[in-house]
C-alpha cells in the first residue's frame, strides 16, 4: 500500500492515470513511490540560484533509486535584499505562505514522501512546518552555505559590507574601499557564509533529525555535496517503501512527528546554544512545535540555554582573541555532528542521544560515525569533511554545470575531464586549521551558558531573546537612557544622523508580528551602531527581530509587542533601561504605579497595512513568544 494509491489505483482512477501519462509517465513509473522534490529555486537569491540544477540532479537520483520524482517550487525571499525597506515586512509572513503551498501540493497529489531543497531563512522553517502538518516521510537536503569572501587576505561576509557602509558614513572608509567589500563579500552561490539564520536552521535540521550529516556545513560549491544529495534521494525512496509496507501507519517511526519530538527539539536547541546560532531559530522552533502540538516553550528554551555551554563561535561572533570563523571552517573542523559529539562526550546529560533520525539510526549512532573525534568515524565522513569545506571561488554557472552534467550521466557521476578540472581548482583556505579552537571542549567553553539567552522583566513580561555569543562582555550588564524610535526606518536615520550617543539604549517598537506588520529584522540599525563605533557602548531593544548576522547587545522578540499592548509601548525618551543578561532581566526603572498611569493613556498605533497578504497576517499573527504563527478561532492541528 502507498499513499499515492489514492490517485493511481483502481479502475475509477483511470482519468488520474491518463493525466499522469500525459506528462510522459509509463505504467511502470506510475506504480513506483511518488516522491515530491520540493524545490525553492529562484535566480534572485544567491542561496537558491543553483537549486534548479540541484533539483535536476536530485530528480535523477530519485529515479535511479526506484522512485518517481515530481518537482515543484515554492517561493524564496532573500532577507538581505529585502532588508531596510518595505520588503522586509514580507519575509516572516512568507514562512506561513511557504508552509501552505507545500502542504497544498502534498495533499492535492498524495505524494508518498518528499525531499526538501531549501536554503535560506524562512524557506527552511516553512518547509519544516509543512512536513509537520502533512506528516509523510521527509528528508531535508539544503543548498549549502556560501564560501566566505576575501578582502586584503581576510575572510569576510555580507555583514562586513553593512559595517563598511556605516564606516564610510563617518569617514573611516573610502567609497572605493566600500566597493571592494561589495564586490568580494559574497563570492558565489549558497546561504550567506556565517552562522546567520539560514545556516543556523540548516544545521538544526541535522540536530532535530530531519537531515543527513553534513547538510548544514558542506559548501554549496563543493562536489562533495553531491554525495549528500545522492544519499538523501536513495534514503527517501527507501523510507517511502518502508512506510508503504507499514500500511502508511502513523506509528512508522520515521515520520516527521515521530522524529521531531520534544526531546528532538531540546537537541536542536542544545546545538543552537552550543554554536551561538541566530535568535530567529527561537522563533522558528516555537512555530514548528506549535504545528506539531509539541509542548515546547520559551521557558524550555531558557532551561536549555542555562545548562548548555557555548563551544563554537562563528561569524558574526568572534573568539575572545578576535578570530572569526565561517561555515567552511566549521565543516573542516568536523561539522555539526562534531559539535554535538563534543557536548555528548563531555556531558551526556546535554543531549537525548536515543532520538531517531532520518538515517534510520539514533543520534548516538550518527555521532559515532560522523564526529571527527569519534574512533568509529566512517570513511564517507572523513571524505566529506576533507573536501566539503574547501573554498575555490567556484561561480554559480560552474556549480550548475557540475550538477547538470551529473544529472545527465547514466551513472549519475561526472566525467573524468570534469573531475580533473574540479580537482585542479585553486583552494584559498587549504592551510592548517585549529579545529580544537573552532569546536572547543566544554572545559574551554566560551561561556558556561548557551549562545542565546531569554530575558524577562517589566518590559518583557512574556520574554525576549539576546544572542549572548555576539555581545561584548562589557555589555552583559548595562543601564542607559532610552532613545525611542517608532520604526526601523526612523531608527536608521537617527543612528546615522548622530541621535544615538555612547551609553544609550535604542528602542525600536511597533515592529512586532502585528505592529510591523511582519516583524522586520533590524540588521541595518545594528550594523550602523557597530559601524559608528558604538557596538560596545550602546544596546538596542525591539519587539521586532534580528538578522542572524546581528552582533552586539541587541535584544529582540520583546513580548508582548507594542501593538498588543506590551510595556515596550509605554516607554518614553530618557527612561532608564536596565539590562542584566547573566540574571536574565530586562527592566525599565519605573514604579508599577507610573506604568499603570501610562497604560491608561496609551493608544497602540493603528495597523500599518490593512490590505493583501500582510493585512491578513497582521490580524492573525500571534506574539513572538509563541513563534509568530497564524491563529484563528477554531484552529486545530491535523
Amino acid at each position: 500500500m502507498m499513499r499515492s494509491d489514492r490517485v493511481k489505483k483502481g479502475m475509477e482512477r483511470g482519468p488520474h492515470r491518463s493525466l499522469l501519462k500525459a506528462t510522459g509517465l509509463s505504467d511502470r513509473e506510475i506504480a513506483r513511490p511518488f516522491i515530491a522534490v520540493v524545490n525553492s529555486y529562484t535566480d534572485v537569491v544567491p542561496g537558491h540560484a543553483h537549486l534548479d540544477a540541484v533539483g535536476e540532479f536530485v530528480k535523477a537520483q530519485v529515479e535511479a533509486a526506484g522512485g518517481t520524482p515530481f518537482v515543484f517550487n515554492t517561493i524564496a525571499i532573500c532577507d538581505g535584499i529585502a532588508m531596510g525597506h518595505t520588503g522586509m515586512k514580507y519575509s516572516l509572513a512568507s514562512r506561513e505562505l511557504i508552509a501552505d503551498t507545500v502542504e497544498s501540493m502534498l495533499q492535492a497529489h498524495q505524494f508518498d514522501a518528499m525531499i526538501c531543497i531549501p536554503n535560506c531563512d524562512k524557506i527552511i522553517p516553512g518547509m519544516l512546518m509543512a512536513a509537520m502538518r502533512v506528516n509523510v516521510p521527509t528528508i531535508f537536503a539544503s543548498g549549502g552555505p556560501m564560501e566566505a569572501g576575501c578582502v586584503a587576505g581576510k575572510d569576510v561576509d555580507l555583514i562586513d559590507q553593512f559595517y563598511a557602509v556605516a564606516q564610510q558614513k563617518i569617514g573611516k572608509m573610502t567609497k572605493a574601499e566600500v566597493l571592494e567589500f561589495e564586490n568580494s563579500t559574497c563570492p558565489g552561490c549558497g546561504s550567506c557564509s556565517g552562522m546567520f539564520t539560514a545556516n543556523s536552521m540548516n544545521c538544526l535540521c541535522e540536530a532535530i533529525g530531519m537531515a543527513l550529516p553534513g547538510n548544514g556545513t558542506c559548501l554549496a560549491t563543493s562536489p562533495a555535496r553531491m554525495e549528500l544529495y545522492r544519499a538523501a534521494a536513495s534514503r527517501i525512496v527507501e523510507m517511502a517503501r518502508q512506510w508503504g509496507r507499514s500500511g502508511c501507519s502513523k506509528k512508522y517511526p520515521l515520520l516527521p512527528r515521530n522524529i521531531m519530538t520534544r526531546k528532538a527539539f531540546e537537541n536542536a536547541m542544545a546545538l543552537d546554544m552550543a554554536m551561538g546560532g541566530s535568535t530567529n531559530t527561537v522563533l522558528h522552533l516555537l512555530a514548528l512545535a506549535s504545528e506539531g502540538g509539541v509542548s515546547f516553550t520559551l521557558d524550555d528554551i531558557d532551561k536549555v540555554s542555562k545548562r548548555t555551554p557555548n563551544i563554537c563561535r562563528v561569524a558574526p561572533s568572534s573568539t575572545p582573541e578576535g578570530r572569526i570563523y565561517h561555515m567552511q571552517d566549521v565543516h573542516r573542523a568536523g561539522g555539526i555532528h562534531t559539535i554535538m559529539g563534543q557536548l555528548w562526550w563531555d556531558n551526556p546529560k546535554l543531549l537525548h542521544a536515543g532520538c531517531l533520525t532520518v538515517t534510520g539510526e539514533s543520534l548516538m549512532k550518527n555521532l559515532e560515525k560522523w564526529s571527527v573525534r569519534s574512533k568509529k568515524l566512517c570513511p564517507a565522513a572523513r571524505k566529506m569533511y576533507r573536501e566539503g569545506g574547501l573554498a575555490t571561488g567556484r561561480k554559480v554557472e560552474d556549480v550548475k554545470r557540475m550538477y547538470r552534467e551529473a544529472a545527465a550521466s547514466a551513472r549519475g557521476g561526472l566525467s573524468a575531464a570534469t573531475k580533473k578540472k574540479l580537482k585542479a581548482a585553486p583552494v584559498r583556505n587549504a592551510g592548517r586549521l585549529n579545529a580544537q579552537d573552532v569546536v572547543r571542549p566544554i572545559a574551554r567553553a566560551f561561556t558556561a551558558a548557551g549562545g542565546l539567552v531569554v530575558l524577562y522583566g517589566n518590559i518583557a513580561k512574556r520574554g525576549s531573546v539576546v544572542k549572548l555569543a555576539g555581545v561584548d562582555p562589557k555589555m552583559y550588564r548595562h543601564a542607559g537612557p532610552a532613545v525611542i524610535f517608532e520604526s526601523q526606518e526612523d531608527a536608521c536615520a537617527g543612528i546615522l544622523g548622530g541621535q544615538v550617543k555612547p551609553g544609550d539604549v535604542v528602542v525600536i517598537r511597533n515592529e512586532g508580528p502585528r505592529g510591523g506588520p511582519g516583524m522586520q529584522e533590524m540588521l541595518a540599525p545594528t550594523s550602523y551602531i557597530k559601524g559608528m563605533g558604538l557596538g560596545d557602548k550602546c544596546a538596542l531593544i525591539t519587539d521586532g527581530r534580528f538578522s542572524g548576522g546581528t552582533a552586539g547587545a541587541c535584544i529582540g522578540h520583546v513580548s508582548p509587542e507594542a501593538a498588543g499592548g506590551g510595556e515596550i509601548g509605554l516607554l518614553r525618551d530618557g527612561d532608564l533601561i536596565e539590562i542584566d543578561i547573566p540574571a536574565g532581566r530586562l527592566d525599565v526603572r519605573l514604579s508599577q504605579a507610573e506604568l499603570a498611569r501610562r497604560r491608561k493613556a496609551y493608544k497602540p498605533c493603528p495597523p500599518q497595512i490593512t490590505w493583501g497578504g500582510l493585512g491578513r497576517y497582521a490580524t492573525q499573527a500571534t506574539s513572538a513568544d509563541t513563534g509568530a504563527v497564524l491563529d484563528w478561532p477554531g484552529k486545530t492541528r491535523a
